[in-house]
């Protein structure tokens, strides 16, 4: 599919109501189409794997481009170049959160770029490294329960920044990481326990949030009958 072929769909599916609707949400893109991310994927689908095209699409700046882009492109072509140049526009939490997990975090430079990025100081490149943490404790079922513990330094010391994209994330790697099984199950609650008694503002909303959903009757109940299986 041709660039200009994916325009003319996106002119076809656009909502111009629906961006009302997502500011909502904290989603303010400069330039939408009103596309929902369902439509998106299956736009994806049908257009398969294509680099150039991505890096095309990603330099058109519209919110429905650049996540398209980030869905079309090979995380095995992806460069730190490109990844530095595409943090950079990240001024949103949903760009952030779907580049990372479309593109970002399947990247053999996830891992690299997470301890980085989780240094830094402009708040959608911070968020961008919790994103990434949080969408491979979801997706990769294969990694050991060890491999995430590199994480919780990261996490504590995230947890003491006050700005909303940044604590959200923070809270959401560590309870994805919290909701793999019941060994870092146990962990997370401990860091977050932990976390807690810091004091800082951030740190007991973070902590409040995540010890909320992972000591709940259902995910206690989800990861016992996971065990058992």
């Amino acid at each position: 599919m041709q660039f200009e072929d994916v325009i003319r769909r996106l002119e076809e599916l656009a909502n111009p109501e629906a961006t009302a609707g997502m500011a909502r949400f904290g989603i303010t893109p400069k330039k939408t189409y009103g596309v929902r991310i369902p439509d998106l994927r299956r736009l994806a689908k049908e257009i398969g794997r294509d680099h150039d095209l991505a890096q095309r699409l990603w330099n058109a700046g519209s919110r429905e481009t650049m996540i398209l882009a980030s869905m079309i492109d090979d995380p095995a072509l992806l460069t730190e170049e490109q990844m530095e140049a595409w943090v950079r526009d990240f001024d949103y939490w949903e760009i952030c959160d779907q580049v990372c997990q479309n593109l970002f975090a399947p990247s053999e430079l996830a891992l690299k770029k997470i301890h980085e990025w989780s240094e830094r100081e402009e708040e959608f490149v911070k968020r961008a490294a919790f994103a990434m943490i949080a969408w491979r404790a979801f997706k990769d079922k294969s990694a050991s329960d060890e491999f995430f513990e590199q994480f919780f330094p990261l996490i504590e010391r995230g947890a003491q920044d006050d700005r909303p994209n940044v604590k959200k994330a923070v809270s959401w790697a560590l309870r994805q990481i919290g909701k793999r099984n019941l060994h870092p199950n146990a962990r997370a609650i401990e860091v977050a326990e932990g976390i807690r008694e810091t004091g800082t503002k951030s740190a007991k909303w973070i902590a409040s949030d995540v010890l909320g959903e992972l000591t709940s009757d259902a995910v206690q109940k989800r990861l016992r009958e996971k065990r058992r299986r």
